[in-house]
């Protein structure tokens, strides 16, 4: 039974630059919304978070935008989030992590910055620790991860990763083909992909 619904994609709030990244944004938000999964993502309606909202929207895709209050104006503008089908607003950036952790089903990530970084590794550490099950996929487009990627492999060649294979990313470098990467994987599950709330909730 496949337990895959919605799909959180992180990404960066500007375009980058290399056009490619924006693309892969569309595309991805074009292929969630085709194969009836929901957009979890952090609200923002410019750079390549603006393209995969827009990509899912166009394609009459569910779109679900998280932000805190204090970046409404600075990652998005009133009159785009009007659009989106849901909007939640949250007081601060760790209540909005969270959010977006409850709500999706899997987590991507598209190219982007520190803050980027930091979410998804955040996903990262909590199936380390076997809070969740849920699939991660880091989008290479263009290889943009491949620097993050040999990091990881060099921590746990290092010893400092114990549970590696809690710890399994998909790497896929084609954005039209993460959704299908997802599925396979979600299908695979065989355990709650739900976090344990009250150990998330001290975190």
């Amino acid at each position: 039974m496949n337990t895959i619904r919605s799909v959180c994609v992180y990404c960066g709030s500007s375009p980058g630059r290399d056009e490619a990244y924006v693309k892969a944004g569309h595309l991805l938000g074009r292929s969630l919304a085709k194969s009836g999964l929901r957009l979890i993502y952090g609200g923002g309606t410019k750079g390549i978070m603006g393209a995969v909202a827009d990509g899912a929207l166009k394609a009459g895709g569910k779109v679900t935008g998280i932000i805190p209050r204090f970046l409404i104006n600075r990652e998005a503008t009133e009159s785009a989030l009007d659009k989106l089908d849901e909007l939640l607003i949250t007081d601060n950036m760790h209540e909005r992590k969270h959010r977006m952790f409850e709500k999706s089903d899997a987590f991507v990530a598209l190219p982007g910055g520190i803050g980027t970084v930091e979410e998804i590794v955040e996903i990262m550490t909590w199936a380390q620790l076997g809070h969740h099950r849920k699939p991660i996929v880091f989008a290479n487009i263009k290889g943009f991860w491949d620097p993050m990627l040999a990091l990881i492999e060099h921590m746990a060649e290092e010893g400092f990763i114990h549970t590696a294979h809690r710890v399994k990313p998909l790497v896929v470098n084609d954005p039209e083909a993460i959704v299908a990467a997802i599925m396979v994987a979600g299908s695979s599950v065989d355990a709650p992909t739900e976090g344990v709330q009250a150990v998330i909730d001290k975190m």
